[in-house]
């Protein structure tokens, strides 16, 4: 057993990991909306892929997904988790890699906090704290 480089998790993820997580979002995303899953929980659900995140050895694939609405996410999870193994499968037919990774999924949280953020900037204390700086107006244009 080698020990990694503990500077390689600094770095992020590899071009090689990125391009073949865009591959895997690209075919789940299609399985997701083509394909007949028979799934009672997954029946008539939107869910969107919004990131695949590969492991460096590419065998293991976390899915970030939010399902349109955002509502009942802990049973839609639980229902991809055990329909996982086929949608694997399916995914594996639709890419050119040497393994289909293992898909494991979560729930993505940036829509969450994107409008947390976007709700505290709209408050009244603070964005009488903002300075908003218009272009048109300025002398010296910067």
């Amino acid at each position: 057993m080698g020990h990694r480089d503990p500077r390689q998790r600094a770095r992020g993820p590899s071009q090689r990991q990125l391009r073949a997580g865009e591959l895997v979002r690209h075919a789940l995303a299609e399985v997701l909306t083509r394909e007949e899953i028979h799934h009672e929980d997954l029946a008539g659900v939107a869910i969107t892929v919004t990131e695949v995140a590969l492991s460096t050895d590419l065998r293991q694939a976390t899915c970030y997904i939010m399902p349109l609405g955002g509502k009942d996410t802990d049973k839609i999870l639980k229902a991809l988790h055990r329909v996982g193994p086929w949608l694997g499968g399916q995914v594996a037919k639709r890419i050119s890699l040497k393994f289909a990774p293992r898909l494991h999924f979560r729930i993505d949280g940036s829509f969450d906090n994107a409008s947390h953020i976007d709700d505290l900037l709209r408050r009244e204390d603070v964005a009488s704290g903002l300075v908003v700086h218009d272009l048109e107006n300025s002398e010296d244009g910067a």
